[in-house]
């Protein structure tokens, strides 16, 4: 083989335990960065909401599909919702959004998931088929009809 081929071949193959692609050289709090900054931004508009009572008026936008057509948006009742929680009220919280509150607890539970495979060096990616979608768009209508409904008045907020 001559001396311009051998400078192309790789010298020292990579060990078999290499780190994979692009996890070379971070450290555990370099992973936990953004679960943890994303942690932060939460915990922050929690705090906010729990101080700023979002049942005086004034505080918060008006909802524009109430405000124009009298009609609860699937979010209706979502920052009181919040604020019943930041103060440990959940069946205020029910009572003013249940569909947000089991948003909170999945959204807690995805949190949890990322921050585990962060620390265990692995990747983090929520794969939504069309089914899912489907699923959860399907499931926001029917909350939002049935919240607008008479007999659905438990729902509202």
């Amino acid at each position: 083989m001559d001396a311009d081929r051998r400078d192309c071949l790789p010298r020292d193959p990579l060990p078999p335990t290499a780190p994979p692609c692009g996890l070379t050289g971070r450290t555990r709090i370099t992973r936990l960065a953004a679960p943890a900054g994303a942690l932060a931004a939460v915990a922050a508009a929690f705090a906010y909401v729990g101080t700023v009572d979002p049942n005086e008026p004034g505080h918060y936008p008006v909802c524009p599909l109430l405000r124009f057509t009298g009609v609860y948006c699937p979010g209706c009742g979502g920052l009181r919702s919040a604020h019943a929680v930041v103060h440990g009220e959940l069946t205020a919280a029910l009572h003013a959004n249940a569909l947000a509150v089991a948003g909170y607890l999945v959204l807690a539970a995805l949190w949890t998931v990322w921050v585990v495979r962060a620390a265990r060096g692995r990747p983090f990616r929520v794969d939504l088929g069309p089914a899912h979608l489907w699923t959860l768009g399907v499931s926001l209508l029917v909350f939002t009809v049935v919240r607008n409904l008479p007999f659905g008045g438990w729902l509202l907020p």
